[in-house]
């Protein structure tokens, strides 16, 4: 099994591939082709494999990260944006934001499971809670935020956000959801247990990403 912390990967939307850096080197110690212009990746819990989210080519690579070679390609959505693995690692969610869509992937099957969850227009970044029962999907241009229940695949809330939101994460505790709102220039603050907005923090100009520390 190897470390999560001692690679990662970065997707290379130009050149159809990723890259994998050696943390203690800070070297690039392969390069992986997968599908055409990859954006979003993520890793497993156990560190095993990696999903790859291929925008131009509607799919998804999965990377097995002891030999840095592609075991599967699965088809999802239109113009597939963003991945999140689950904290228990059974599956991944893709935002689909040419078909306002969430694909869900088996990852034991490498596979689809289900119909396409529809949530709002333009779905770009998804971000699972810790406990994994739920995954917040920011819609970017119908401004708000879906939430997903796992375990029925289906959207429990919708959050109005008024414009723009980008970026989302859950904290540590699962308590909040942060978001980046790029042309609202500012983080804002959800509760989990409510769904509700509880504060708007003012940043910079134009915030896209967003990370929690532990």
């Amino acid at each position: 099994m190897r470390s999560i912390d001692a690679t990662f990967d970065t997707a290379n939307n130009g050149s159809n591939n990723v890259s994998v850096i050696a943390t203690a080197t800070k070297t690039v110690v392969a390069t992986v082709p997968v599908g055409t212009n990859p954006v979003g990746v993520a890793v497993t819990p156990d560190g095993t494999h990696a999903y790859v989210v291929n925008f131009g080519s509607n799919n998804v690579s999965v990377i097995l990260t002891a030999t840095n070679t592609v075991v599967a390609t699965i088809p999802v959505g239109s113009t597939p944006n963003e991945v999140a693995v689950n904290p228990n690692g059974k599956h991944a969610y893709v935002t689909n934001s040419g078909s306002n869509t969430v694909s869900v992937i088996k990852t034991a099957t490498n596979a689809v499971v289900g119909l396409p969850i529809p949530v709002g227009t333009d779905p770009y970044w998804v971000a699972v809670t810790p406990d994994g029962t739920h995954a917040y999907v920011t819609n970017v241009i119908s401004n708000n935020v879906s939430v997903i229940a796992t375990a029925t695949k289906t959207v429990v809330a919708t959050i109005p956000l008024t414009i723009t939101p980008r970026g989302v994460v859950v904290s540590p505790d699962g308590a909040h959801v942060y978001v980046a709102r790029f042309f609202s220039n500012n983080v804002t603050v959800i509760a989990t247990a409510t769904n509700t907005v509880v504060a708007r923090i003012p940043v910079g100009t134009g915030p896209v990403g967003v990370a929690v520390g532990p």
